[in-house]
């Protein structure tokens, strides 16, 4: 990195503004399947990414080659495309005032010892024999995941930011099958992301989980389909994380209110009119961007075009705030947003994305949300959704069901789903759980953009509950 800093300095280009920004990030899975280990899985990614603003007009360029010569390219590249852009783009880039931060960041750790690759051999492949308690136990495995990545990022004029992430994805699935019905559940629907350390292994139970998720399996196998109607909708976070995810998430993205993704990932049904006053949900939704909280998947002090990271409120008591979107595109919108461009490596562009999108926790019990509810089902971790190309109409369906009948908690039930309108669904939400009921979870699969970026991104969740929602069965 020293030698990167001085290189900068001596190579940056006399333009409005130039930026460097570089990724050195090392992935490992381990995995087992079917008590046998898999090959281990390890992959280096390593380039810089340079961006110049001048006169008006934007480009960038990325390199892998981090000599002086394939620097110097990289920001001759950048530099052609910014005077092509110039009296061209639909914004004067020069007029955009981009941030100039100076400081670091680094994912928390736990202080414990943390385990050898032996040691996490074992607890997988211990994880992985105790899943086969039953003939009907066709398929199961354990695997974690981890990344360690390290970003600077220095402009001409003196901005310099170094962050460094750890990421832990431990994982377990285990599916059964009884002729033609074939069942899967997993541990925490596969969606247990934090940064942090290997502490997670513990903390978060999934050492010791492989039975309990087995004997769910089983017990889908043997239930019968979910019922189709309109009743009461009891989600549970695993499932809340691709709610929120998918009709407020990615709706919020002012590139796409913008129109900027029209032509690969759709656009939204939100149009910048509606903040300040749009009811996107009951007077119970608040709903919070927050990239600040140390463990949480996609936290980090500074997104990639220097915004610093802070908590703000997207919806509050149910009323649209602010979408998401980073510097360039809240100056293009002329409307205050969240610091959110993020880019998936180096040889991306930051884009308008999620971080961590969270509902905040209410006041109800898990337990006091059940016994309120009639007729309803529960449903917990996705399986399966779609969603059109406004993020307006959507159908998703789940692992796991069990029906909620006077209010108690009844016989599980297979392949339950619900469809809905974004806000219309939203507000439909009648309880919102408390503390208790929270889980910090996320997914390293967000996908966007032409050419794609897949991007990490955090939910943290309490249960919640909905009204009148239409549910049905596979079968239906």
């Amino acid at each position: 990195m020293d030698d990167i800093r001085l290189l900068f300095k001596q190579l940056a280009p006399a333009v409005d503004f130039c930026s460097l920004r570089l990724l050195d990030e090392r992935s490992e899975r381990t995995s087992v399947r079917q008590n046998v280990l898999q090959p281990l899985s390890t992959s280096l990614d390593h380039g810089a990414m340079i961006t110049v603003i001048h006169r008006g007009g934007y480009g960038y360029a990325a390199t892998s080659d981090l000599s002086a010569a394939g620097l110097k390219a990289a920001m001759a590249k950048a530099q052609d495309w910014a005077a092509a852009s110039a009296g061209r783009s639909v914004v004067d880039y020069s007029r955009i005032a981009l941030p100039r931060p100076q400081g670091r960041y680094a994912s928390p750790r736990s202080g414990a010892v943390q385990p050898s690759r032996r040691e996490i051999i074992d607890i997988l492949m211990a994880e992985s024999a105790a899943c086969p308690i039953d003939a009907r136990i066709v398929d199961w495995s354990a695997s974690l995941w981890t990344i360690s990545s390290e970003q600077l990022y220095l402009t001409a004029d003196g901005a310099e930011l170094e962050q460094r992430f750890r990421y832990v994805m431990p994982d377990l699935s285990v599916s059964a099958n009884a002729g033609s019905q074939t069942q899967t559940r997993s541990f925490a629907g596969g969606g247990l992301c934090r940064q942090g350390d290997l502490a997670l292994l513990r903390d978060s139970g999934f050492i010791g989980c492989a039975p309990g998720v087995a004997r769910e399996a089983l017990a889908l196998l043997e239930a019968p389909n979910c019922p189709s109607g309109r009743m009461d909708l009891l989600l549970m976070p695993a499932q809340m994380m691709l709610q929120i995810h998918e009709s407020i998430g990615h709706p919020l993205e002012l590139d796409r209110i913008l129109g900027d993704e029209r032509n690969f990932a759709g656009t939204s049904f939100v149009t910048l009119d509606m903040f300040g006053h749009y009811p996107y949900g009951s007077s119970l939704l608040n709903v919070s961007f927050d990239p600040t909280r140390p463990e949480q998947f996609a936290s980090y002090g500074w997104d990639d075009d220097g915004s610093p990271a802070e908590k703000v409120f997207v919806i509050r008591d149910g009323i649209l705030q602010r979408p998401l979107g980073g510097a360039i595109s809240q100056a293009r919108a002329g409307i205050a947003g969240a610091a959110s461009a993020r880019a998936s490596g180096w040889n991306r562009p930051p884009l308008d994305r999620m971080s961590n999108l969270n509902v905040e926790p209410g006041e109800s019990t898990l337990e006091a949300m059940i016994a309120s509810v009639e007729r309803g089902v529960l449903m917990d971790a996705n399986m399966s959704w779609s969603i059109d190309d406004s993020r307006n109409k959507f159908q998703f369906g789940c692992e796991y069901g069990r029906l909620i009948e006077n209010g108690e908690l009844t016989q599980v039930v297979r392949n339950p789903n619900y469809r809905g309108i974004s806000a219309t669904f939203w507000r439909s939400l009648r309880a919102v759980g408390n503390a208790d009921s929270v889980a910090v979870m996320g997914t390293p699969f967000c996908g966007k953009a032409e050419p794609s970026q897949i991007i990490r991104v955090g939910h943290a969740s309490p249960a919640c509950l909905f009204s009148d929602v239409e549910v049905f069965g596979a079968e239906a």
